[in-house]
């Protein structure tokens, strides 16, 4: 991944955040016969130290479990907000009129090798986490005691567990920090004023940026 100093993001909580409020990854994994791309919803650790793991699941008729190439990474990409950015959103643009569109975003990726995991109670812990995280919004959230236990024990043998120990984490937020503070003002602006929740988030991410950054454009 392309990533100049200024759009790097190293802080594993922050990433870590990132991961565990999008955790619908693309699993990018090596076989003898190429690369291949798995988007699966992964649990994110915080141990062991210093980056972590992460937890999932695949069915057991996906091949990827058979084919994965012991020896190789695997790589896990996380993606966050992203917006479109119009030159309009610059105040530059009424002053030299010398700015282009781009897109503003922040995803992260986490690279380790896969163990695969077929234990029936290692896999109903991690379902049943799984389950537990992502209905706890919800009024009446569903448990997996709420299906009937053969039905359950038959999932379970349809499915394939793996953890991927996190060897490196990268995070890229690419949020106008090449640009002047009034440029990356007017972003906010322009974010806020457009449609849909994801522009929004984005500009809820650039103003929260530390203070760090320089007024002037960096190369």
């Amino acid at each position: 991944m392309y990533l100049p100093a200024y759009f790097e993001e190293s802080r594993s909580d922050v990433l870590h955040a990132l991961m565990r409020a999008r955790p619908l990854a693309t699993l990018v994994t090596l076989s003898d016969s190429g690369f291949t791309a798995n988007h699966i919803p992964l649990e994110t650790l915080p141990e062991p130290l210093p980056h972590g793991m992460l937890r999932g699941h695949i069915a057991r008729a996906n091949p990827l479990w058979r084919e994965y190439r012991a020896d190789s990474q695997a790589l896990a990409i996380f993606h966050g907000p992203q917006a479109y950015i119009s030159p309009s959103f610059y105040p530059a643009k009424q002053e030299t009129g010398e700015v282009v569109p781009t897109w503003d975003y922040a995803v992260v990726h986490a690279r380790g090798t896969l163990r695969f995991v077929q234990d029936s109670i290692w896999l109903r812990a991690l379902v049943s986490r799984l389950t537990d995280a992502h209905e706890a919004p919800r009024h009446m959230p569903w448990k997996i005691d709420d299906a009937p236990p053969p039905y359950i024990e038959k999932m379970l043998s349809l499915i394939v567990g793996f953890e991927l120990s996190i060897a490196s984490l990268t995070g890229k937020w690419k949020l106008s920090q090449n640009h002047p503070a009034a440029n990356r003002r007017g972003v906010v602006k322009g974010l806020r004023d457009a449609p849909g929740a994801e522009s929004r988030q984005v500009a809820d991410m650039l103003s929260s940026l530390e203070d760090e950054r320089q007024d002037g454009p960096r190369d």
